[in-house]
């Protein structure tokens, strides 16, 4: 069998010269003893040409970068999210350590994943562009497991995410203490969706108003499996969209939030406001309506449709006689199988609609 050391089989080279030893020893070329010292460093040399592999298989793997995937945090490829987005191109997926990054970003590529690992990033400071937080610009962004903290601007209007590119989806991730949650700019063309995430301590009426969810003129707001708590003086979602999805949601002011409407859709449209859990409190910049539908009369209006508001639980501690729904259009509005707890009227409006609760 050929000689081994540390279970690696030396090298035919190795091999040969030993062999060569033993056969100029048994001639008489050398001495026994020079042929044991040529051997010893023969196998030594081996060893030691063996050894750095040997210690590379027993160490852990050093992790890999995978095509496509910016990774960023302490020791990795880019050090903050904006260096990454500058980087970043059409399909790739950034990953950001948990962890608080002060930093703003502009992402322009289209077809983004933006994830934060483990526990989730925190991302907070100064807004880029007195805006936000995140720009998203590209078209197709999703945003997942971040934390937006503390947006503010000379406006009163900072996002944690400000939507300029249609199309985004949200998926559990927290807005916490700024002047907007999320705002989506005007695009006739694009879905915002948000998922399984927090709002909580948005808003503010310094000048515009600033909102926990905000969208302009847009095809759909879709939101659903979200909290809303605490919100300060605007509204918890407001939305301009042709067509807004509430869907199992807890929307609440509790002890605290000074909130006006819970929802407001100014512009009317469709939509469907379904599985929630509403609640006014004591503090309520408005505390006489809960569900708004076509406040702003005299602002373009999005074409009518059908809208259901249907098997939602709504509790009202405003302390006054508070509107479930002020339908201010002449669309029809249905009610169906709301539970309605406290001093509630289940619909203020225009005798004109044929609004039906069932």
């Amino acid at each position: 069998m050929p000689a081994r050391t540390h279970g690696r089989p030396l090298s035919v080279n190795r091999i040969v010269r030993g062999r060569r030893l033993q056969a100029a020893a048994s001639h008489g070329m050398i001495s026994r003893g020079m042929q044991g010292v040529n051997m010893v460093h023969s196998a030594g040399r081996a060893f030691a040409l063996l050894l750095p592999a040997a210690l590379w298989a027993c160490s852990p793997p050093l992790p890999q970068s995978e095509p496509g995937v910016l990774t960023v945090g302490p020791g990795m490829a880019y050090a903050l999210p904006s260096q990454a987005a500058q980087a970043a191109r059409t399909g790739n997926v950034i990953r950001i350590a948990e962890g608080s990054y002060s930093d703003c970003v502009r992402w322009n590529a289209d077809d983004l994943v933006i994830e934060g690992m483990g526990s989730g990033a925190i991302i907070t400071g100064a807004v880029c562009d007195d805006r936000g937080l995140f720009i998203t610009r590209g078209r197709n962004i999703t945003v997942r497991n971040i934390t937006f903290v503390g947006a503010r601007a000379t406006s009163h209007n900072g996002s944690g995410i400000r939507a300029d590119g249609p199309d985004l989806t949200v998926e559990n991730s927290r807005f916490l203490d700024n002047d907007d949650g999320i705002l989506a700019g005007n695009n006739p063309i694009s879905a915002i969706i948000v998922k399984n995430s927090l709002f909580r301590g948005n808003g503010n009426c310094i000048a515009a108003c600033a909102h926990g969810i905000y969208a302009n003129h847009i095809a759909l707001l879709k939101v659903e499996n979200s909290e809303f708590e605490e919100q300060h003086v605007g509204h918890h979602i407001k939305s301009r969209a042709a067509r807004t999805e509430i869907l199992n949601n807890s929307v609440q002011d509790g002890p605290n939030g000074s909130a006006s409407y819970l929802v407001d859709l100014p512009n009317g449209g469709s939509g469907v406001i379904s599985g929630n859990r509403f609640e006014k409190g004591p503090r309520s910049e408005n505390r006489d309506v809960a569900i708004a539908i076509g406040a702003e009369g005299p602002m373009p209006e999005n074409p009518p449709g059908e809208i259901t508001i249907k098997d939602n639980v709504f509790t009202s501690h405003s302390g006054v006689t508070t509107a479930f729904v002020r339908n201010y259009t002449d669309n029809p509005v249905s009610l169906l199988g709301n539970r309605l707890l406290g001093d509630v009227t289940p619909l203020r409006g225009p005798a004109n609609p044929p609004t039906v609760q069932r």
